[in-house]
């Protein structure tokens, strides 16, 4: 009797705690603290990472600022993480070689910076103050300089009179139409006069370009994520002592940009990676090289490179004898190959190691016997370990998680994990990934006080006979018998990829579970993650297909009993936001439709986005070419307007570049002109990654607004 009197006791205590949860709250969204830039010190026994917070920005209740600092915790036994910078933002940490000191980023006078924290205590120093700024610190192997980038306008270049003492211009022609090679570069004497000479009226109209009355646009890539830009500008790499005062050096040259530079094991040389090309507009050439130089930037040489092709993601192995990368053609829908080299070799004696997933962060074990990676795949972001002997590939975790940040070293495995428990903790594990413990507790407590909803992961077969994942999540007090609404989530990009490994989306789907609904949502053909068949299945197909495999998700869903079809609800942004318009011109089921920074129209696309080769790379041409011009015509939403009815939200932010904001205008102007139930919504200084980091209050804003939306229309 007692034992049973107890078993009544706990099952009571457990329906009670679990009463007491909260519901996942839209300011939830606040509380969540990421975890990046994992590094482990030379020997292995600490990590250092960055945590970023959201905080309130002044004294105001309503406005919020992102803050990121460093902290620190030991690999050895139980330890506690311990933050190390304070105050203004810290970031891009890295250590020195003799695990003393912390090179790390913090804005100083407007500018990035580098500076260093002595482990010893004190305070950070500042170590530059370079006029163009300074970033990415990498130590070289002795500890006596660190390479940094900074990006340096094309003006500034060129009358550098250090970085570009010979006065130097550009070998490849600016497209100044009217003007022979680069000669609007030569220097002018001329006075700013408008009523003057031919000269002197140029001189004038520099000076307006100067003090921003005009901009003019003679480059092919005009647009930058927030704005027209007809400015250039170049990625410089630098070496500088360690002693603050101490003068930086170029160590690459030229009007070049170079994506990523390290030092060789030794030192002595510098492994590069970018885009040398002398005679060719950089907007224009889409190839990457790798090349190799001396430590000072001297005797520069590629390594590999060529025409219709890139070559990214160089990562020498320990020993600096072995050479990873990765490489595919350009403007193509592909997934790059990963392969390995001698370093003193060329392209012939490349091994390709397959693997039919984008892979990030390569990193080489430090026997060479292994290359680490993350991979989107099958609704997870895996860690995986690929031998190169056997060039088998293991996957060390679940696809029911995302690893976004790791690193490996003497036998220890430091990553930060998404799951659907938790957005973001820290984990230790041995290297092949077993044994693994959460070592950090920065969203556990307050998640562990919230009501969540667990996706449900299923598959169907389309019509091309692939097999697609979606996930169903029911509302958190779901009652068997009752009747609830559903939501259907889809992602853009097109070939991004939603699992319960993926962060930008926790917070979404548990408000939304939180509020009654139910979430569903898939991968449909065109998404990452499945393999290069399947990212390629929407090419010349943006509407129909994926509409069925969306909605393939949903109908198979409401066929479990529990939705209620008269309460359907649709919403995506980017891509995302295009197929929300499609379907709601093609089917009338949804109660009340939301597209967020959506691409409505593809032509118009073509000159507004700056994502535009989109529409080559998807739709075989560009919207003056006859067979091109049909393509891009079937597939656009704008086409079919007539045929919405569905009440509909439409979003997008002011300064969003990379999709244009003029195509929400004439979606929403077309549907007021057929009198259609619609409300659209413009967020101030926003851009396209408003959901994601975007201003807190407006991210609050636009979830808010979008279920207040659908209340109006289900309730």
């Amino acid at each position: 009797m007692q034992r049973l009197m107890t078993c009544i006791w706990l099952l009571i205590s457990l329906k009670m705690l679990g009463q007491t949860k909260q519901a996942v709250s839209v300011t939830d969204m606040l509380k969540i603290q990421s975890i990046g830039s994992i590094t482990l010190s030379p020997d292995g026994s600490k990590a250092a990472f960055t945590v970023t917070t959201i905080e309130n920005d002044g004294d105001s209740k309503l406005e919020y600022k992102y803050v990121s600092q460093l902290w620190m915790v030991s690999t050895e036994g139980n330890a506690t993480p311990r933050q190390l910078t304070a105050k203004e933002s810290a970031s891009q940490p890295a250590w020195s070689p003799d695990g003393k000191q912390l090179a790390f980023v913090r804005t100083a006078d407007n500018k990035p910076q580098i500076f260093l924290l002595s482990l010893d205590g004190g305070e950070a120093i500042q170590l530059t103050k370079y006029k163009y700024g300074a970033g990415t610190p990498k130590w070289r192997p002795d500890g006596k300089q660190i390479l940094f980038t900074a990006n340096i306008p094309l003006p500034d270049l060129l009358k550098d009179s250090i970085l570009n003492a010979k006065s130097a211009i550009p070998e490849w022609p600016l497209e100044k139409p009217g003007f022979t090679h680069n000669e609007q570069l030569k220097t002018s004497q001329a006075k700013p006069d408008p009523d003057g000479t031919l000269e002197e009226v140029r001189a004038y109209l520099n000076n307006n370009v100067t003090d921003k009355k005009a901009r003019v646009m003679n480059k092919l890539n005009f647009q930058d994520e927030r704005n027209i830009n007809g400015d250039l500008n170049f990625n410089i790499y630098f070496v500088t002592g360690i002693q603050p005062g101490d003068v930086p050096t170029a160590v690459t040259h030229g009007f070049y940009s170079f994506s990523k530079v390290d030092f060789t094991p030794d030192g002595k040389q510098l492994i590069l990676s970018g885009d040398v090309d002398s005679l060719q507009h950089p907007n224009r050439s889409q190839e990457n090289e790798i090349f190799m130089s001396n430590a000072d930037g001297s005797q520069l040489r590629k390594i590999l490179g060529e025409e219709g092709k890139q070559y990214i993601t160089p990562t020498l192995s320990p020993s600096g004898k072995w050479l990873a990368f990765q490489f595919s053609g350009i403007n193509q829908v592909k997934i790059p190959q990963l392969a390995i080299m001698p370093v003193n070799g060329t392209a012939k004696d490349m091994i390709i190691l397959p693997f039919d997933r984008s892979k990030d962060d390569l990193l080489w074990s430090a026997d060479e016997k292994y290359l680490y990676f993350t991979a989107p795949s099958n609704g997870g972001f895996p860690l995986y370990q690929l031998n190169i002997s056997t060039k088998k590939v293991e996957q060390l975790t679940d696809y029911n998680s995302g690893i976004s940040s790791f690193d490996v070293l003497n036998n220890k495995l430091v990553f930060v994990k998404t799951e659907t428990a938790n957005p973001f903790e820290l984990y230790l594990a041995d290297a092949s990934g077993q044994h693994a413990q959460r070592i950090s507790n920065f969203n556990e407590p307050w998640v562990q006080a919230r009501q969540l909803s667990l996706p449900e992961k299923k598959t169907f077969t389309n019509n091309k006979g692939m097999t697609v994942e979606y996930w169903v999540m029911k509302p958190v007090n779901y009652e068997t018998g009752k009747k609830y609404p559903l939501l259907l989530e889809i992602h853009g990009g097109p070939s991004a990829m939603w699992g319960p490994g993926e962060n930008t989306m926790w917070h979404e789907y548990q408000f939304f579970c939180s509020k009654g609904y139910g979430v569903v949502y898939c991968n449909p053909r065109g998404s990452g993650g499945y393999g290069e068949n399947f990212l390629r299945a929407n090419i010349n197909d943006w509407g129909k297909g994926p509409t069925s495999d969306v909605l393939t998700a949903l109908d198979k869903t409401i066929a479990e009993g529990w939705a209620d079809t008269s309460k359907l609800v649709v919403t995506g942004g980017s891509y995302a936001g295009y197929l929300v318009a499609w379907i709601i011109a093609h089917d009338h089921r949804f109660k009340a439709a939301c597209s967020q920074r959506g691409v409505y129209d593809l032509n118009t696309f073509f000159g507004e986005g700056n994502a535009w080769r989109l529409v080559p790379n998807y739709f075989g041409g560009y919207p003056w070419e006859a067979a091109t011009k049909a393509n891009l015509q079937r597939e656009s939403p704008i086409n079919y307007v007539q045929n919405i009815t569905t009440p509909y939200i439409i979003f997008h932010g002011d300064n969003d570049r990379r999709t244009g904001f003029v195509e929400s205008e004439m979606l929403y102007r077309s549907l007021k002109v057929l009198g259609r139930p619609v409300e659209y919504v413009r967020h101030p200084n926003a851009t396209h990654e408003i959901t994601r980091s975007g201003d807190n209050r407006q991210r609050i804003d636009q979830m808010l607004r979008t279920w207040e939306f659908f209340e109006r229309w289900i309730n």
